[in-house]
């Protein structure tokens, strides 16, 4: 992109406007054309002040990438949004131009359009001031600071104060696709709905026993209007939502895809499969084989950490029905669910035999939401494309079942699934792991797991938008998060906190009930029949004499919630004759990983017990220097020079300042602050820093035993850096690795890939990703190409004339041409599907 002609057509727009409306031309409205005026003069201020750090960042931003044909990483991601935000305001200020002399148009509308964008182009001034200390305190090629303090304290002080509405309001999503933010207007227009109901709810519903997500929901619809009519409410209900409302909220709006209307809804716009059958095994040991020595076996215990041994609850789908998988055993395994569908046979349907493959999933949902059901959609198609069984691990969740629950789980899951590979219609031939977000991580730990336990590896990982380290560690791509409607940081704060077992297992208890809110309780226990169907939940309003239907408890309770404070490692961890042995801590050896006991449940995972006399390696065995994720410790001296140009120390005189809180940005300039600063606190629990958490920070001794990682990442979420260094780390491993970037969508597009033909074809990506691990092929075949996908290891140069003939920035066709005459297309900015490591294709598959 022509940085100079993009800016050069924004003063010339603003500048053109501005002298028509302070001029007192026809169609001026007194105070909406000086709003207008001050707006496009100040749009010219920040403008002046970004241009020379985007030019600055454009020059240094490739020392981040994860080879030459992969441009991606957090610095990118920046300047690509403000760019993104530029051409927005260049293309509303032409739609001014072209109709401000018409007797339709709007002065008072357009100023607010005007304002709004104004208000985002400073914040993100702001962030990129930030991420230009990042390169001044962290200057050595490395994206994050390792570090809670300093920066990363500095980031997360900001964030709690500046103002995020603008956001979230008019400008909601527009550094996406345009397909996909008629979606993400939709979920913000019901989160907010959702949280004015919730709290109502809570506050009048807690001696009647709660109520159930879908009542909250169905009051929304009541007042979901006026939030889709003002979106300045819209936004700064949304900036209040998500900076206040604990953990609670957040599995209740996000499990609302679990009841029964949404479910059904997927269900029948989804690829119909023969097989879809809940499982729940009990939680017996079990011996494996070793891989390294068949002839001897590793014992294999039921997870049992914070809430003692429990059945293990997945899911079973496959398109066709395949031996074994209607066997008596696995109908013996089956739950219901409430539903009537289960396992659809038909009339004699034919049994194939079983497939040589398996893709055992692990779902997303930040560790405290969501279960299979949720993410069936997709699995649905993948079954079909892939022609294979698919195992889907309904895992425990936060905070109920923090950190190791959850990877316990799934490793016992993945086990059993080896043993009785017979019963899930697979020949036991071939097995890839794949996983989104939370689910990412899962994959990367439970094989790290397996590898410590010498039982048979995965042949290969798919993680989608991973997040491999989950500390508080600043980065660029992390500073996305101030305006990401999927991933604030302050929601994600709350789910790790949680995964890490800081936040409480309930919700707290509200002050008694008023006269209202009863009248809203009768209200709502009326609307619960929602959950019947659209037509009996408005039958039930017309008549008000029916009982009201009790609602079901589809997903299930922890057993028996108590106030006492609740012990990291269970009872029945310690006392189990099959609990793996604990390994005795030398904090002198660990300056920097001092564990707790929260994660004493995590040591015995570099080790176990077994009559074979097999031991993995010790977690106390590590020195500090395995630990360090950085990469490169001693930067080119080019690259340093390159780097200082554009990198900015703290503000004079306030350097090192540890009481106070020192001014993070230049004189002169100050972000829009919030009315309502955010709960936010540093996450300081050293469970988040043990690797089976963050396996960004595992030792390289864990990291070599991992199979062939394909990671698929999000150019614009806040995690993609999570990514970068991930796949950076296991290339100099000398690991086999792919990295593949796709553009202008959000975190969690596989649970959009129904919406949108950009989210479908990114779900196709993950599965040709699949798809190569079970075919032993050095590189997935070549995806169908459309405006957003478009791959850059194939000999085109970033600026060759087919790169540059794509428009990378989500904006709409007639804004490409906004340098009147110059081209604005930037071959650095294009949606990457990105190719393998040359150096590592020989390993995938192998």
């Amino acid at each position: 992109m022509d940085t100079k002609a993009v800016f050069a057509a924004l003063y010339s727009v603003c500048e053109e406007n501005a002298t028509f409306f302070s001029g007192g031309a026809k169609g001026t409205q007194g105070d909406a054309a000086r709003r207008l005026v001050d707006t496009m003069n100040l749009i010219k201020e920040h403008a002046r002040s970004l241009e020379p750090v985007i030019s600055g960042f454009a020059s240094v931003y490739h020392h981040f990438d994860f080879d030459p044909h992969i441009p991606a990483n957090g610095y990118r991601s920046l300047v690509k949004v403000v760019r993104c935000c530029i051409l927005h305001i260049i293309h509303k200020g032409r739609y001014i131009t072209a109709n401000r002399r018409s007797i339709f148009f709007r002065v008072a509308h357009n100023a607010g359009e005007m304002e709004a964008y104004c208000s985002a182009l400073c914040q993100l001034r702001a962030l990129l001031y930030l991420a230009q200390r990042m390169l001044h305190d962290n200057s050595s090629g490395n994206l994050f600071f390792q570090d809670e303090s300093g920066l990363s304290e500095s980031f997360v002080r900001e964030y709690s104060s500046m103002h995020k509405g603008c956001f979230y309001g008019r400008c909601l999503g527009f550094q996406f696709t345009p397909s996909i933010r008629p979606c993400l207007q939709t979920i913000a227009i019901g989160l907010v709905a959702f949280g004015e109901n919730y709290k109502r709810h809570q506050s009048g519903l807690v001696e009647a026993g709660g109520i159930a997500p879908y009542g909250v929901a169905a009051s929304s619809l009541f007042t979901s209007g006026k939030y889709a009519i003002d979106p300045e409410l819209r936004g700064a209900e949304f900036e209040r939502i998500t900076q206040n409302l604990d953990v609670h909220f957040w599995k209740s709006f996000w499990n609302i895809t679990e009841t029964e209307l949404p479910s059904s809804l997927a269900s029948m716009t989804s690829t119909q499969v023969k097989v879809n059958r809940p499982l729940s095994v009990p939680p017996l040991p079990f011996d494996l084989p070793l891989a390294a020595n068949p002839s001897a076996s590793v014992t294999i215990s039921p997870p049992s950490a914070h809430i003692g041994t429990a059945p293990v609850q997945m899911r079973l789908i496959s398109y066709d029905l395949r031996e074994g998988q209607d066997s008596e055993t696995l109908l013996a395994l089956s739950r219901s669910e409430g539903g009537s569908i289960s396992l659809s046979l038909g009339l004699k349907a034919k049994r194939l035999p079983p497939s040589p493959c398996l893709l055992v999933h692990f779902h997303g949902g930040g560790f405290v939401a969501q279960t299979s059901k949720s993410h069936e959609p997709y699995l649905k198609g993948w079954s079909q494309d892939l022609g294979v069984p698919i195992l889907s691990i309904d895992y425990s969740l936060a905070p109920e079942a923090p950190f190791p629950r959850a990877l316990e789980e799934c490793f016992y899951s993945y086990c059993w699934a080896l043993r009785n590979h017979h019963l899930l219609g697979w020949t036991g031939e071939k097995v890839c792991l794949a996983g989104d977000s939370a689910g990412g991580n899962l994959c990367l730990t439970m094989s790290m797991r397996a590898a410590a336990f010498g039982v048979r590896m995965p042949d290969g990982i798919m993680a989608a938008y991973p997040a491999t380290l989950l500390t508080a560690y600043a980065s660029p791509s992390r500073l996305l998060s101030l305006m990401d409607p999927l991933l604030p940081l302050s929601v994600l704060s709350r789910c790790l906190s949680a995964y890490a077992g800081d936040e409480p297992q309930t919700e707290k208890q509200v002050e008694k009930a008023s006269t209202l809110s009863l009248v809203r309780r009768d209200t709502a226990l009326m609307l619960r029949d929602i959950r019947q169907g659209a037509s009996n939940w408005i039958h039930s309003l017309l008549d008000h004499n029916r009982a009201p239907a009790s609602p079901s408890t589809a997903a299930e309770a922890p057993p028996g919630a108590t106030d006492a404070v609740r012990k990291s490692i269970s009872e029945a961890s310690i006392s189990s004759p099959h609990a793996d042995p604990p390994v005795a801590s030398k904090p002198s050896e660990f300056p920097t990983r001092k564990l707790s006991v929260k994660s004493q449940t995590c040591q015995d995972m570099g080790s176990h017990s077994s009559s074979t006399l097999h031991s993995a390696p010790l977690l106390s065995d590590r020195t500090p220097e395995d630990v360090n994720f950085f990469i490169c410790k001693d930067p080119h001296p080019s690259m340093s020079s390159d780097l200082s140009s554009v990198a900015i120390p703290p503000p004079a005189g306030e350097e090192g300042s540890e009481l106070g809180h020192p001014r993070e940005f230049p004189l002169g300039f100050e972000p829009l602050r919030s009315e309502q600063l955010a709960e936010m606190k540093l996450h300081s629990s050293p469970v988040v820093k043990d690797p089976y958490c963050s396996p960004l920070l595992a030792p390289d001794s864990m990291l070599t035993g991992l199979p062939p990682v394909h990671i698929v990442a999000c150019a614009l979420d806040p995690m993609l850096d999570d990514s970068v260094m991930f796949a950076k780390r296991l290339r100099n491993l000398d690991r086999p690795v792919t990295l593949c970037v796709v553009d202008d969508l959000p975190h969690g597009f596989l649970s959009l890939s129904q919406l949108s033909k950009e989210t479908r074809e990114a779900a196709n990506v993950c599965a040709e990703r699949i798809r190569a691990v079970f075919t032993q092929k050095d590189t997935p075949p070549e995806p169908r190409k459309h405006r957003k996908l478009e791959r850059t290891d194939r000999g085109v140069s970033a600026s060759s004339g087919e790169g540059a003939s794509l428009f990378a920035g989500p904006i709409e066709e007639e804004e490409q041409d906004v340098g009147r005459g110059v081209k604005i297309a930037d071959g650095e900015d294009l949606a990457t599907v990105a190719a393998q490591n040359s150096t590592d294709a020989g390993g995938i598959g192998a």
